[in-house]
Order: structure tokens, then C-alpha cells, then sequence
């Protein structure tokens, strides 16, 4: 679990933690969602426990902070490389 601390707060919410995703968060919102952007902020919403419509109402930067938090999730442990 990662927090990320928002730089422009939206209804009260100055942080948010995000857990690693499970592939069941991945089916599930690429059943909810018709693009990309709705996927993503489906599976954030997820991951989460937001309502995907705070979401929306993030400054582009605190999103673009999320993001990177969601994408360190996804990249491998360099601590376990040497491991095989």
C-alpha cells in the first residue's frame, strides 16, 4: 500500500492509498469501462475505494502522482533480480 499525498485536495481527501492491483481489478474494470481513461480510472477507483467521479475531480497533476504510484506496482523488485 503506497499514499500519495494530493497537492491540490478535492472534498476534504488530502492523501489517498492505493493497493496493488490483483488481476481480478483488472477484469473487473475492463468490463466497466468503454476507453482507456475510464479503465484506469475504473481500476484507481478500485484500488483505492474512491468513487470513480472524485477521481475525476483530481488535479491533473495529483492523477499524473497516482499513476507513477500504480506504475512502480507493475515494475519488478530490482532488490530480487538476482534471484532465479
Amino acid at each position: 500500500m503506497e499514499t500519495i499525498k494530493l497537492k491540490y485536495p478535492v472534498k476534504d481527501i488530502a492523501e489517498v492509498s492505493m493497493r496493488r492491483p490483483k488481476v481480478k481489478d483488472m477484469l473487473v474494470s475492463d468490463k466497466t469501462a468503454k476507453t482507456d481513461s475510464e479503465r484506469e480510472i475504473a481500476l484507481f477507483a478500485r484500488l483505492t475505494g474512491l468513487n470513480p467521479e472524485v477521481i475525476g475531480e483530481f488535479d491533473y497533476a495529483d492523477y499524473k502522482a497516482m499513476q507513477k504510484v500504480y506504475e512502480s506496482f507493475l515494475s519488478p523488485d530490482e532488490s530480487k533480480s538476482d534471484e532465479k
